[in-house]
Formats: C-alpha cells, structure tokens, sequence
C-alpha cells in the first residue's frame, strides 16, 4: 500500500447549509445542547444553527424521559430523603440532617459538598428561613443546582467558526471512550452535520474496526491507520487535512485509552493536539474527557491528571444508568470546575444525552 493512511466507506456529499455561521457571528460559535436539545449561535439563530435546532427540538419529550430513566438507580438511593422529609418537625432536625448526610454520601456527593449542603440547611432550619419538610427539600436541589451552575456554566458545545470544528475525545481504559464519540457522531450526523471520524487509538487491536463500525451504523466517513503501530498523531493530522480540504463540518478524533499515570502516553496526547492545531488554527475545539460513572469519585484524580496534561473542555460522564453514584456528577463539577457536556444513560445509540443541571437535578430529586 502506498499510502500510509487509508479512508474508508463512501464520500458522502457535502452538507451545503455547513454548520458554521456566518462571519457576523463573530469569532467564537457555542452550539447548545439544551433539554430541548437544540443548537443555537450565539450571534443569532441563522442558516445551518436554525435547521438543526428545529431537527433536535423534536427529540425534546423522548430525550428528558431518557435522562430521567437513567438516573433511576440515583434516585432510588435517594429516595429515603422524601420519607425522611415527609413528617419532619424541629425537634427532629439533627437527626435528619443526619440521616441526609448518610443518603448523599452513599450516592457519591462526596465530603466536602455533602458537608457544605447539610450545614447551610441546617443554618437556614434553625433560622427560621425553612419551616417545612418540603421547603428543605426545595433548598437541597437549589443548592446542587448552584454547586453544579456557579463554576462551570458552558454546558454547550464550542466549536469555532473555522472548517473543520475539531472534537478529541480522551480517556482511560474502558471508560466507554469509543462508543461515546460513535454516539456523539450520531447525534450530530442526525442534526445535519458531515462528520469525519478519525481513528486514532493505535494501540487497541480493535478499536479501529469498532469505530468502523460505527461509522457505517452512523453513515460518517472515517480515517485510519493502514499500518501497525502507526502514531496516532498521523492518523489525526491526516484526518484534520482531509476535513479542511473536503468540507467536513466537524472532525471526531478518538484516541488510545491511556492510564493517567503513564507519562509518555499523556505527552502522546500532547503531540496530537498540536499537530491539529497546525491544520486548522484554534483546534481542537474541545477535548473531552470520558470517565466512568460507576468508578464515582475514584474519577477525580483521572481528571485532574488528564486536565493539566491537555486542559480538558468538558466531560461526557458515560454508565450512569448502571450506577446509583449519580452525586459524582456533582463532585466532579464542583472540584475541578469543568463542565459536564454528555452523560451516558443507556446502551442505545441515542442513549448520550446533553447534560441539562436542572434537569439532572429533577431527575434524582423527583
């Protein structure tokens, strides 16, 4: 083979709308995933941003019913805080509290938020500022509401204005790395986008025909090593220029699974990074970072890690629905100030949905 690099699967013809707006939307485009699962310019609704919002709005109904399914076994751990609520009185607040502290902390809130949570509320009870069972618990969602809100506000996607919008997505082992980007792909094919997979996890025996198969069950071109052994940084470097020269909307770059403590496989992801960069100027636009959900707050030392190797954009928190630790959601936020963009909720292909707080919020504290 004379090339070193190979694309599969037939050129599919170019979205004409493209996904980018025009120059009056000015230098930075945020594409919001909202409970309404639309996308919207931050300029203003125009050309290609209107058609896919109005496209993904009509997924709203079905999408909050799967974000509130999947966190069922949250809520289900959770649910003794309604009983315990339910004949509160004053002289009982101690032991409530108590017994609250307990039902976060098993859900995986972790210390220092738990502890942040229950003595505000129990200042505010012993104040006279909350008075009844149910006004406790309307404090309690306010105050994760604000924990999840006040650090970390860009929810949204942020994907420029240059041709190709480059996404790389990171993580350890296992994580559910590879089928989030083939999930991610789908989601965004559907709404309009021409997508370009790019298989850059070289390490994995199999990880390339698993992406190709996810780009045939999503219809997206994908490109990969021929050889073995080939440096991931080629394939991305590759895939980038075939993006810019051929229309692509946007470049999903999927890379090896990597332990965080292993240094030269994180400075790996250092090169990849800058060889993008040097394709398409701000790129990549995101680095996302695939964590495990039901490993809970044993995440946050990977994230710190892949964080201040690469300076993670945002989190897709994937396995939530096998997992009554859904509090890590919070933990996560709250520590590290990144935002939280994609929680995985179910096995299907439409089963990763944009992470909403509010709805998050209502889906565990019903």
């Amino acid at each position: 083979m004379a090339s070193m690099l190979s694309s599969r699967l037939p050129h599919l013809p170019s979205n004409k709308s493209g996904i980018f707006p025009p120059s009056n939307c000015g230098s930075t485009a945020l594409v919001h995933f909202t409970s309404k699962t639309r996308f919207k310019c931050s300029a203003g609704q125009t050309g290609f941003f209107t058609k896919l919002g109005r496209l993904l709005k009509e997924k709203a109904k079905s999408d909050v019913e799967k974000l509130f399914s999947g966190f069922s076994k949250t809520r289900d751990n959770l649910a003794v805080i309604d009983e315990l609520l339910l004949y509160w009185n004053l002289s009982d607040t101690d032991r409530v509290l108590d017994e609250l502290e307990e039902a976060l902390l098993v859900a995986d809130f972790g210390p220092k938020i738990t502890i942040k949570i229950v003595e505000s509320l129990r200042e505010d009870i012993y104040a006279g500022e909350i008075k009844s069972g149910s006004e406790i618990k309307s404090a309690l969602k306010k105050s994760i509401l604000d924990l999840l809100t006040s650090k970390a506000l860009n929810t949204e996607l942020r994907l420029g204005f240059r041709k190709p919008a480059v996404i790389m997505i990171v993580g350890v082992n296992g994580g559910g790395k590879t089928t989030s980007l083939g999930k991610l792909a789908n989601r965004l094919k559907r709404g309009g986008a021409k997508i370009l997979l790019a298989a850059g996890d070289t390490f994995r025996a199999a990880a390339s025909d698993q992406l190709e198969i996810w780009a045939e069950r999503t219809g997206c071109e994908i490109v990969v090593a021929e050889k073995e052994k080939a440096k991931a940084s080629s394939v991305l470097l590759q895939a980038v220029k075939r993006g810019k020269e051929e229309g692509f909307d946007i470049v999903l770059c999927d890379t090896s699974g990597r332990l965080h403590t292993n240094y030269s496989l994180m400075e790996e992801l250092v090169a990849c990074k800058k060889v993008v960069s040097k394709v398409v100027n701000g790129a990549p636009n995101e680095i996302l970072l695939v964590l495990d959900g039901t490993t809970g707050l044993n995440m946050l030392p990977q994230a710190r890690e892949f964080n201040d190797v690469v300076g993670v954009t945002g989190l897709i928190l994937t396995k939530l629905d096998g997992s009554a630790r859904g509090g890590c959601v919070v933990s996560v936020v709250d520590e590290l100030g990144i935002p939280v963009k994609f929680v995985g909720v179910g096995e299907g292909v439409d089963d990763l949905q944009p992470f909403n707080a509010e709805e998050f919020v209502n889906a565990i504290f019903p």
